[in-house]
């Protein structure tokens, strides 16, 4: 009888052993696929820029006291509905032509701006700003 209780005790223990291994690769299985779902998510924001509302959009005052913080800049923005995400911001300013460019002042915006566009606006380019030399 106790060679009987000791051999299913094995079993049960081995088939418990097989089942949290299983619970362990979902897991994992689950977390590859969110860490890879949610970085393409980004990615996909940072190089695909639309408008918050592509058409005539609004006009937003925005006033920027300080460029060095662009996340500053763009929590600014995004309270003001002009961007959808800040840290997204970030990285479109890091890799823009604009770098290091952005300038403080009181701007009037759109939403109809895609990223890009408020970037150059703030950072003087003519162009960007819809104003044509002539």
């Amino acid at each position: 009888m106790s060679n009987i209780k000791h051999t299913i005790g094995k079993v049960g223990l081995a088939v418990t052993g097989l089942i949290l291994h299983l619970a362990f690769y979902v897991c994992v299985a689950v977390l590859l696929f969110w860490v890879a779902k949610t970085s393409y998510e980004f990615g996909y924001q940072v190089f695909n820029q639309q408008a918050m509302s592509p058409g005539e959009g609004q006009e937003v005052t925005v006033v920027v006291q300080d460029t060095g913080d662009i996340l500053k800049v763009g929590k600014i923005l995004e309270s003001k509905g002009l961007i959808s995400n800040a840290y997204v911001f970030v990285i479109q300013e890091f890799l823009s032509n604009y770098h290091g460019e952005l300038q403080p002042g009181t701007y009037l915006l759109s939403t109809a701006y895609t990223p890009t566009r408020i970037m150059g606006i703030m950072a003087g380019d003519q162009e960007q700003a819809g104003i044509s030399a002539r």
